[in-house]
C-alpha cells in the first residue's frame, strides 16, 4: 500500500512550490478512463502528496469535460486519504472580497448531466451528503488560511454551474437572492465521488473578483483577474503546505464510513466487472 494519504487538486501552480522534493509523475490507469493528466507525488513538510492539475497540462479541459472519476479514482488507488481542493471562485456577497478565501461546507448544483457517481452497472449505493465538506478537514484548512495570515471565511455556500459561460445578469442576482456565497464550475462532482471513496475532502475557494451582479462587474478586466489569480496561487501554496503540516487526523468523521451502509445490491447479484473495476472504493466491503 503507498503511503501516499494527502491529495491536493488544483492549479498546475500549486506544485510548483520550493519546498516540494523528490518530484515525481504517477501515470494512473482506471476503469473510467484517464485523469486529467499525471499525479505529481512529492515531500512536503515530511509528509508524501499527490498533486493533480485538474484541468490538465496547460489548462486543456473544460469544466464539462473533466473525467472527475478517473481524478478521484486515481488518488484512491494512490492511497489517499484527505483531498483538499484548491478552486478560483466568483464572489456573490460584498463581503467576500477579491484574493479573500473560502472554506465552503455547502454545494449547490445547478450542473447538468455530469456522471458524479462510481456507482451503477449492476450495483447501487446511496451515501449520505447532508455535509458534503468534511468538518474536520475544512476546520483544519481554515486553521491553516488563518496561520499564514490570509483572509478567510469559514462556511458557505458554492454554487457549481455548468459553465464554461459565466452566469447571466438574471442567474447572479437569482443566487444572491437565495444567500448563495460563491460560485464555481468544478467542486461538488469532486466531493461526491470524494465521499463515495471515503475520503475526507475540503474545498479551499480563492475569491478572485466579484460575479456579474456587483454595480462595478463591468470595469474589471483581464489583467486585474489575472493578477488576483497570481496572488492568490501563492497565497494557496502557503495554505495547503500548513495545512499538510496539521495532517493526519485521526478520521472519526462519516467520511471514513460513508458506505458502510449504502451498498444496497446484493453481493451475489454485483456482476463480476463491476466488482473488479470498484474493489478499490468497495473492496473492504465487498469480498
Amino acid at each position: 500500500m503507498n503511503n501516499i494519504q494527502i491529495g491536493i487538486i488544483g492549479g498546475s501552480g500549486l506544485y510548483e512550490m520550493a519546498d516540494l522534493t523528490d518530484r515525481e509523475e504517477r501515470l494512473v490507469k482506471t476503469p473510467f478512463g484517464d485523469p486529467s493528466g499525471p499525479y505529481v507525488v512529492g515531500t512536503l513538510r515530511g509528509k508524501r502528496v499527490a498533486f493533480l492539475a485538474r484541468h490538465g497540462i496547460g489548462h486543456r479541459y473544460m469544466p464539462t469535460e473533466l473525467n472527475y472519476r478517473a481524478n478521484i479514482y486515481g488518488m484512491k488507488t494512490l492511497g489517499v486519504e484527505y483531498i483538499l481542493s484548491a478552486s478560483a471562485v466568483g464572489s456573490l456577497q460584498e463581503r467576500y472580497v477579491p484574493q479573500h478565501l473560502v472554506i465552503p461546507d455547502q454545494f449547490f448544483d445547478r450542473t447538468r448531466g455530469r456522471i458524479s457517481t462510481f456507482f451503477g452497472s449492476g450495483l447501487v449505493a446511496h451515501v449520505a451528503f447532508a455535509h458534503p465538506v468534511c468538518e474536520r478537514l475544512g476546520a483544519v484548512a481554515y486553521d491553516a488560511c488563518r496561520a499564514v495570515g490570509a483572509t478567510v471565511h469559514k462556511g458557505g455556500t458554492y454554487v457549481c454551474m455548468e459553465g464554461p459561460q459565466f452566469s447571466t445578469l438574471a442567474e447572479s442576482k437569482l443566487y444572491r437572492s437565495w444567500g448563495m456565497d460563491i460560485i464555481g464550475m468544478t467542486n461538488l462532482q469532486e466531493a461526491k465521488l470524494a465521499r463515495e471513496a471515503e475520503i475526507c475532502y475540503a474545498t479551499i475557494a480563492l475569491v478572485t473578483d466579484y460575479d456579474c451582479w456587483h454595480p462595478e462587474h463591468d470595469s474589471v478586466t483581464v489583467d486585474m483577474i489575472v493578477a488576483n489569480l497570481v496572488a492568490n496561487a501563492k497565497t494557496a501554496q502557503a495554505v495547503i503546505a500548513d495545512t499538510i503540516s496539521r495532517l493526519p487526523f485521526e478520521r472519526t468523521c462519516g467520511c471514513a464510513s460513508a458506505l458502510a451502509h449504502a451498498i444496497l445490491t446484493r453481493p451475489d447479484a454485483i456482476p463480476e466487472e463491476t466488482r473488479r473495476a470498484l474493489a478499490p472504493i468497495i473492496g473492504k466491503y465487498i469480498k
